[in-house]
């Protein structure tokens, strides 16, 4: 969607011409476009300036090369975190080393490398971005648009937050004593009333508790904003979109009564996929579960600098070309039972070999994920939600509470569509967290969840089919990102020490 950022140039040019005569007419309408006549577009066309700035928050969540002077194929915006977070977890294999080799190998978090700095850029250009449509309004606005496109710009905000204070701190969910670490800064628009003085000190290091107070505020306001909001296309937030990414913050800092209701709001009016969509690769929006991703076309696709060239071993791209194909940690797929149609995305320990027993295909290897597929043209959607998350996050906050039974009823709304030999009648933590890693495998959670649960990596165990065979124990400073050097140097209110 490359061109959205031009649509409010055009809309601007439009208006301007028709309406105040030449004098906008010498403005480099390429460089952006002025307050004044913002101020002037508001009041004849809120509508679409609002649409205009909500598009280009989306569109640059699909971007590659979108950090200044980076040509690197492992970094294209949002997806490219999800993916980092699988990459530095326990359940997925890279086979070869490639690009994401030293996220796999867990050597990328130091203040001087790329990964810590590409996280950074893209999660504060996020909230750059959602902070210019905050930036439009003093308080509620009346527009029904308006409103909503302030509530999707504090849902933005709150998602970029989220993320930000688990990569660059700890984030064990039953340690309190975590809240009074430094956290990251907090950057706020204009618009939002907080004196100047209170709004840069802000940029600090705030603590882990002030980060999470702004996170739960931020969606609060978004989910009351996006009421009754109907969205013209599915990667749009709207009220549940809202509610999922507030269920998962619930349940990321523990308030397990409220992680349950929020996530079983969010999913309240979608159905979990039948076994038969388990199949169709994963890539398409109009998927009845999926209830946020983004639909890509021709001119928005990235090529070999995009999740499918790294994670479909179907696609032509990078994994499936047999560069570094991606691969189900044996243990985990050895675990899923045969009865289960999930284990049917992935190969098993024999895989696929030809008659001289050598493997042609990356999708024929042992082990080979078959979940992520291919449309021939690189336009397969993005998946940032489904309803399976929303059960899982009711189920485990459920069993966080001690109400076991109650989980395994929760739960069931999931497993009745991929197991029907499952009938527990009581779920703990754990085993709920094992649905999690083979339900939601390679759409972004890994990484996250490990932390949040206070769980290791151990890639080392017998009939371990990692190609980095290491131990990475809960707690240890190499799951924690150090803030990046360019914001050390630019930032004089960084001034604690890095992990």
């Amino acid at each position: 969607m490359k061109t959205i950022k031009y649509f409010l140039i055009t809309v601007a040019v439009s208006l301007l011409t028709s309406s105040c005569g030449n004098e906008y007419l010498n403005a480099d309408y390429k460089e952006g476009i002025d307050s004044e006549t913002v101020d002037y577009l508001l009041q004849n066309s809120p509508d679409a300036v609002v649409d205009a700035y909500v598009r280009a928050i989306y569109s640059y969540m699909v971007e590659a090369y979108s950090i200044s002077g980076n040509t690197s194929h492992d970094i294209f915006t949002y997806m490219s975190i999800m993916h980092t977070a699988d990459m530095t977890a326990q359940d997925m294999v890279q086979a070869k080393s490639h690009w994401f080799n030293y996220d796999y190998d867990f050597d990328n978090r130091m203040f001087n490398y790329r990964r810590t700095n590409s996280h950074w850029t893209t999660l504060y250009t996020m909230i750059a971005k959602a902070n210019t449509i905050i930036n439009l309004y003093k308080g509620e606005p009346e527009n029904p648009v308006a409103k909503a496109g302030l509530g999707q710009a504090l849902a933005i905000r709150a998602l970029s937050y989220y993320y930000l204070i688990q990569l660059y701190q700890k984030s064990n969910t039953s340690d309190p004593s975590l809240l009074d670490l430094p956290g990251v800064p907090l950057r706020f628009a204009d618009s939002e009333g907080i004196p100047e003085e209170e709004r840069t000190n802000l940029t600090g290091r705030n603590t882990v508790k002030r980060v999470h107070e702004q996170i739960e505020k931020d969606l609060m306001d978004a989910v009351k904003l996006l009421k009754g909001y109907k969205r013209p296309y599915k990667y749009f937030v709207d009220e549940n979109v809202a509610k999922g990414i507030l269920a998962r913050f619930y349940l990321l800092s523990g308030q397990w009564a409220k992680a349950e209701t929020t996530a079983r709001e969010a999913h309240s009016n979608y159905n979990v996929m039948s076994p038969a969509s388990l199949h169709d690769g994963f890539m398409d929006i109009e998927n009845a579960e999926w209830m946020w991703g983004f639909k890509h076309t021709t001119e928005t696709q990235t090529g070999y600098a995009s999740f499918f060239s790294q994670v479909s071993n179907i696609a032509p791209g990078y994994a499936g070309l047999n560069y570094a194909p991606r691969l189900i940690d044996a243990a985990l797929y050895e675990s899923i039972p045969e009865t289960d149609e999930r284990k049917s995305l992935f190969n098993d320990s024999m895989g696929k070999p030809t008659a001289d027993g050598s493997y042609a295909r990356a999708q024929d290897l042992p082990y080979a994920n078959l979940k992520f597929g291919d449309k021939g043209d690189w336009t397969m959607d993005y998946v940032y939600m489904r309803a399976a998350e929303m059960v899982l996050i009711e189920a485990e906050a459920l069993a966080h509470q001690g109400k076991n039974a109650e989980a395994a009823i929760a739960l069931k709304k999931l497993m009745n569509q991929r197991d029907p030999k499952w009938n527990s009648s009581s779920v703990t933590v754990d085993e709920v967290f094992q649905q999690r890693r083979i339900e939601l495998w390679g759409e972004g959670f890994g990484y996250f969840d490990l932390k949040r649960l206070n769980k290791g990596v151990d890639r080392n165990y017998s009939g371990s089919n990692h190609r980095t065979k290491i131990a990475v124990p809960a707690g240890d400073v190499q799951w924690t990102y150090q803030l990046p050097n360019s914001e050390i140097q630019e930032n004089p209110l960084i001034t604690e020490n890095n992990p």
